[in-house]
């Protein structure tokens, strides 16, 4: 079985269609169970998200805030392994028929191998996977398995990209390009919308034909309304998760995890309140 590419190419080029940006979600695998993390992302697409990304849970995960080292914590004393994504990915995909990423450090696919990991994820119906800590300029091996089972290869580019540098990740990725910045800082929002939106642009004149999609540390429909009037995606992870954290009990994790998905869906399509 072939990954799913095409369907996320789809699925952002529909938004687009519609004149508003593509909501992108991110859960972390087995968190807080391995079935409540797959009811969480039912739950976000129900309210609204047109792509999830699904987190393997890391140990040191280097570029992720506090929240979500809570709940890779969790996930990790829970004994959440690779083939626990892979259902993931898998029972998400089967019951909602939309796109489904993989967000992982390279070592985990290192140590597991990469023609493996490639193939399993396919045949679980993935999208393909974002990689924020593999240099695309050793990604060979990686693009070339990815490639074979048709899945996307999407890397992380950020506020201190060069612009030669720029150049060079959108031409080796593929269905959209992961613009990194820092928002949310008290008294801040405003100069880091700026420079986030001064990096999509930047990401725009290299001439790619992908999607710039945005993670932001957007937490609300005001701030996805922001992010959408620029960014071919608004990326939302942090904000999930510690809705899930606060909540008494599994089960209105999930529910404030379909409300928030509702609300930035709304803000997307600047119809936040």
């Amino acid at each position: 079985m072939s990954g799913n590419i095409q369907l996320l190419g789809d699925t952002l080029a529909a938004a687009k269609a519609e004149g508003r940006s593509a909501l992108i979600a991110y859960l972390p695998a087995g968190f807080p169970t391995v079935d409540g993390g797959i009811d969480a992302i039912k739950a976000a697409f129900d309210g609204g998200a047109d792509v999830v990304e699904v987190g393997l849970p890391h140990s040191d995960p280097v570029l992720d805030g506090p929240v979500i080292q809570t709940a890779d914590d969790i996930a990790l004393r829970g004994g959440v392994k690779i083939a626990d994504v892979m259902r993931t990915v898998r029972e998400a995909y089967e019951a909602t028929g939309k796109p489904v990423l993989v967000m992982t450090y390279w070592n985990p696919i290192d140590r597991y191998g990469v023609e493996r990991f490639t193939a399993e994820l396919a045949e679980a119906g993935g999208a393909g996977c974002i990689l924020p800590d593999l240099p695309v300029q050793e990604s060979a091996l990686w693009r070339e398995h990815a490639e074979k089972h048709g899945l996307a290869t999407v890397f992380v580019v950020a506020p201190s990209s060069k612009d030669a540098r720029l150049a060079q990740i959108t031409a080796a990725g593929s269905g959209f390009v992961y613009a990194a910045s820092l928002m949310g800082v008290t008294g801040t929002r405003e100069s880091v919308g700026a420079q986030a939106q001064n990096l999509v642009e930047r990401t725009r004149a290299t001439g790619t034909g992908l999607p710039v999609c945005v993670g932001l540390g957007v937490s609300n429909a005001a701030q996805a309304a922001e992010v959408a009037g620029f960014a071919d995606g608004v990326i939302v992870g942090s904000a999930f998760v510690k809705r899930m954290l606060d909540a008494p009990d599994d089960a209105s994790g999930v529910a404030a995890v379909r409300e928030l998905a509702g609300e930035l869906a709304q803000g997307v399509r600047g119809q936040q309140q």
